[in-house]
């Protein structure tokens, strides 16, 4: 038996749209043969993948991350555009491939614009430079009669691009990384890269690059680019992965217990980071890099199939932005298609692998607000974390619907959980909605013709207040009710 309190005065803040954020870059077949495939039959006449543009669609993506990643620490920006066939064919140096530049900065505008969602570019802070990253803001939001924003109107695009979200490059911190740069030298190169970039348009948010691992030396990082760059960026960018590294499944199923920390940690750094700042001003977090990743195919490194168990992670990592919803304003799961993704693709059509659903699920149905909700369950040992509890949760809340959704993870492999919902200020209707995410066993996958995995609704009877509802062994389900 597991309990969960929730009452709709609890808020912890507005929850932004831009948590459901996603990622593509020029990797594999992300981009060439995902989203972006000339010459196929399942494409629009500029390239676009029919297919593929109604499943993101359906997906409603409120902002996606372009052009990496890796990838932009050797991008030029220039090479990518004007016309298709005058553009260079490049060595692309981050994984060791040839980069033919025919997808740039107005394919991937013309693509946000067709599935409605909002821009957001990594500038090149590896080899490039502050005035190319300067000249792609003029190029992208440029209004006056100056080259670059007249470059733009000459390749066909009168009116700016008005791209609100920008990121001062990509895992700086990495050794490995091309342009890598120890913390001290990226925080006073990228204080000077978002001066002139806001120069152009002080309009525009900054994310600065934070961390991508969750180690001592890695914290030291945000917490020298919090302190220099707090006046002048406005989020810092945190990337976590996590998979069945340990070969065990409660162990991968406390994953949120590592993810619960790694977020507590940088939104320590940046409580401190305010008294660094002149106007007492506190960066957001952009948690702009998530997903689980390992490859079940080797011979296609990071063309994961998901299982089951995936989903739940997914669904752990939705569930800590939740919570953390006033400090998280900005998040992109990595990548939207084909690479560690949602959607995958192959010349004939595509399917949507299993943590498509809680994505969608979360996306489409939780409420603005995000609510302290409390619970507790029983609990699985393990060797990471030690005790975790079998349910993991938040809430959210839609003032106009007086509806509040409950978001709860059934963690045990086998056994069924029963879970007492008790809302504790105002009366409950009779009716609800439950949304489950279930299959016969954690590891089941979804395929081409297969579809062991799916999103399913139906209606919920809240007879009494409190109520009970019994989740599924390995399930997601989101409990909606509604106050009378």
């Amino acid at each position: 038996m597991a309990t969960i309190l929730v009452d709709p005065r609890r808020q912890i803040d507005a929850i932004h749209p831009n948590i459901y954020g996603n990622f593509i870059e020029h990797l594999r077949r992300c981009i060439y043969g995902g989203i972006y495939e000339e010459g196929s039959p399942l494409s629009d006449e500029r390239g676009f993948r029919r297919d593929v543009l109604a499943a993101i669609k359906s997906l409603k993506v409120p902002n996606i991350r372009w052009p990496g990643g890796n990838f932009v620490s050797a991008y030029h920006w220039m090479d990518g555009i004007g016309p298709k066939d005058e553009r260079p064919r490049k060595m692309e140096l981050a994984w060791n491939t040839v980069e033919s530049n025919r997808f740039g900065t107005d394919e991937f505008i013309q693509f946000c614009r067709e599935v409605g969602t909002e821009p957001y570019i990594c500038v090149n802070m590896g080899n490039g430079t502050m005035d190319e990253a300067q000249h792609w803001v003029e190029y992208c939001n440029g209004v006056e009669d100056t080259y670059y924003a007249n470059l733009r109107r000459k390749n066909g695009h009168d009116e700016p691009y008005d791209v609100k979200y920008w990121a001062l490059g990509n895992e700086v911190s990495g050794h490995w990384k091309i342009g890598h740069k120890p913390a001290e030298e990226y925080a006073a190169l990228a204080y000077e890269y978002a001066k002139v970039m806001k120069l152009v348009d002080k309009n525009i948010e900054l994310a600065a690059c934070g961390s991508f691992e969750q180690n001592a030396s890695d914290m030291k990082w945000n917490q020298v680019v919090v302190e220099k760059l707090a006046d002048i960026a406005d989020y810092l960018a945190i990337h976590m992965y996590v998979g069945d590294w340990y070969g065990g499944y409660y162990e991968y199923m406390a994953a949120s217990e590592h993810i619960e920390k790694f977020i507590r940690a940088a939104r320590g750094i940046i409580d401190v980071g305010v008294y660094y700042s002149e106007s007492g001003k506190k960066l957001k977090i952009a948690f702009d890099e998530w997903n689980v990743m390992y490859s079940h195919d080797p011979e296609h490194p990071r063309h994961e199939r998901y299982t089951l168990q995936d989903a739940l992670a997914v669904g752990m990592f939705l569930n800590a932005f939740l919570r953390h919803a006033d400090a998280i304003k900005l998040a992109n799961m990595a990548q939207l298609v084909n690479v560690i993704a949602p959607i995958h693709t192959n010349t004939e059509g595509l399917f949507l692998q299993t943590i498509f659903w809680p994505l969608q699920l979360h996306t489409l149905e939780n409420g603005t607000i995000a609510l302290d909700a409390h619970w507790d369950s029983d609990c699985f040992e393990t060797e990471q974390h030690g005790k975790v509890p079998y349910l993991d949760a938040s809430a959210s809340y839609q003032p106009d619907l007086g509806r509040i959704s409950i978001n709860l993870i059934n963690r045990h492999r086998t056994d069924a959980l029963p879970v007492v919902i008790e809302n504790q200020h105002g009366n409950l209707k009779s009716d609800g909605t439950l949304f489950e995410i279930t299959g016969e066993d954690p590891i089941v996958m979804n395929g081409f013709g297969e579809e062991n995995v799916k999103l399913v609704k139906r209606e919920l009877e809240c007879p009494s207040n409190p109520f009970t509802v019994t989740l599924p062994p390995h399930s997601i389900s989101m409990v909606q009710i509604y106050l009378g």
